[in-house]
């Protein structure tokens, strides 16, 4: 079956139900696939940023809290 007619039989059996639970499952389905990843909503100097945090780590460019704190204090 292609896409197209799975999403017509799929409306169909929609259609048919009295179910109100199926129709409530559905709509979270809907809802939960809204719900994007947060990396599509950061703009490219961020996205850029974090990358470049990833590399730094990865590299052993790191400072522990203790000693970072003990020099700002």
């Amino acid at each position: 079956m292609n896409i197209q007619a799975d999403k017509i039989q799929l409306a169909k059996m929609l259609l048919d139900t009295e179910n109100p639970k199926i129709i409530e499952s559905i709509k979270k389905i809907f809802k939960k696939e809204k719900i994007s990843d947060f990396w599509d909503e950061l703009s490219l100097q961020q996205k850029k940023e974090i990358e470049n945090a990833s590399l730094e780590i990865e590299n052993g460019e790191v400072t522990d809290y203790e000693s970072f704190m003990h020099k700002h204090r």
